[in-house]
């Protein structure tokens, strides 16, 4: 859900609204809090809801008990995503590249402490992350606060993120509405990619040899999402650059940026690929010391290069269209891509077609092609002028609120609307 502030916090820095920045990222903070208390109750029941769909009762147990002490890391996560953000869409990354360099350093030192020290186990892992989570919110948080180049933008906790819930509802709520839409469809445009891949793990709990192929498929989902933080750095970058451009009313700028991050990544994911291939014989090996998984690996290892080159393309396109505020045409494109491709597929190459762990990855192939060149087709097919046309029923709705907040005329405020 924090993605949403890519596209507010984004287009607030490329119009100037400074000020904006802080009052979207509370907004987004108090969101993402909220959310969390039910995800927790989720993870706490965890080995529970694993057992009644049909899972491994040791594999259940293990997954659930993990959870379970994952459960603080929620919040750290959620507002360490918001502080991400805020400092992304200026585009002052280079702090957060320090949190995150110490905090992976220290993790090292923790997780290896709790896990063989004090002999934890999953249980030290779990709350090495949660640690290592808190220490990187408590170092951007002093940062943002203290920071001369957070001044503008983070001015502290303001009431203004609630005001007005009451008193201008009645123009307030086709705002809010626009706004939790865009803050809900940026959650399910990830969270239906995300899903799907877990599903994948959850559906190789059911083949006929459930540790051997749930090992595997987690090993490989594990490589997917390391190597998919390549692409998130790319799909940020491209999000933030094309907010930035259309806020401040360039929507050649916005295409042109995009041009240059597509080529960006297709060198980025041939390489990764490329390397992928060469390094499937001993990858097994960092993870396991049976045979049997580390040959299984090795023969995943040509899918996940394919996987990994099309993950990494979609990431930047995806970051193009939260940059344009799409979330709701990605969402559908997702659902479908997804659900309706790659799971049935997924399915049916596994089950009935009997290939599988490798079945079940080969239908997330195949819905990330259907995803790929959907937002290709998008993308070449837009018309960047008008993405600065805003809508009639917008601009009436933000110059009532203007006028009703600041009590000047409408001619006054609307050149501060030409473009939001």
């Amino acid at each position: 859900m924090g993605s949403a502030l890519e596209t507010l916090c984004g287009q607030a820095y490329g119009a100037k609204q400074y000020h904006m920045l802080g009052i979207h990222t509370q907004r987004a903070m108090l969101t993402l809090l909220t959310v969390s208390i039910p995800l927790a109750i989720i993870w706490f029941y965890t080995g529970t809801i694993l057992l009644s769909l049909g899972q491994n009762a040791e594999i259940s147990a293990g997954a659930g008990t993990f959870n379970c002490w994952m459960i603080p890391s929620l919040f750290a996560y959620g507002l360490l995503q918001c502080l991400n953000r805020l400092l992304q869409t200026q585009n002052n990354v280079f702090p957060m590249m320090l949190s995150s360099g110490a905090t992976s350093l220290l993790h090292i030192l923790v997780c290896w402490g709790l896990v063989f020290r004090c002999e934890l186990g999953s249980k030290g892992a779990a709350l090495a992350i949660t640690i290592s989570n808190w220490i990187n919110v408590f170092l951007l948080a002093i940062y943002v606060k203290y920071s001369p180049a957070c001044a503008k933008t983070w001015t502290g906790f303001s009431k203004e993120a609630l005001h007005d819930i009451f008193s201008f509802v009645k123009l307030a709520v086709p705002s809010a509405i626009m706004i939790w839409q865009v803050l809900v469809l940026s959650s399910w445009v990830e969270i239906l990619e995300y899903w799907s891949f877990e599903m994948v793990v959850l559906l190789s709990g059911l083949l006929p040899n459930p540790k051997l192929e749930a090992s595997v498929l987690s090993i490989s989902l594990n490589t997917c999402w390391m190597v998919y933080m390549i692409s998130v750095g790319l799909g940020g970058t491209i999000s933030t650059r094309v907010s930035n451009e259309l806020g401040a009313g360039r929507p050649q700028g916005a295409r042109l940026a995009i041009c240059v991050m597509i080529i960006i990544a297709l060198s980025e994911g041939a390489a990764v690929g490329i390397l992928t291939i060469l390094a499937r014989q001993v990858w097994g090996k960092l993870y396991s010391n049976e045979e049997e998984v580390i040959r299984y690996v090795a023969d995943m290892m040509p899918l996940l290069a394919l996987s990994d080159f099309l993950d990494g393309f979609q990431c930047v396109l995806s970051g193009a269209a939260r940059g344009c505020g799409w979330q709701k045409l990605c969402a559908f494109i997702n659902l479908g891509a997804y659900y309706v491709v790659a799971i049935p597929l997924a399915v049916l190459f596994a089950f009935i077609f009997h290939i599988g762990g490798m079945g079940l990855w080969m239908g997330i192939i195949c819905g990330l092609v259907v995803q790929v060149v959907a937002l290709v087709a998008i993308n070449a097919c837009t018309d960047w002028d008008r993405e600065l046309k805003p809508s009639v029923k917008w601009k009436k709705l933000a110059l009532a609120i203007m006028e009703h907040r600041v009590g000047v005329p409408k001619q006054a405020v609307a050149h501060g609307f030409e473009y939001h």
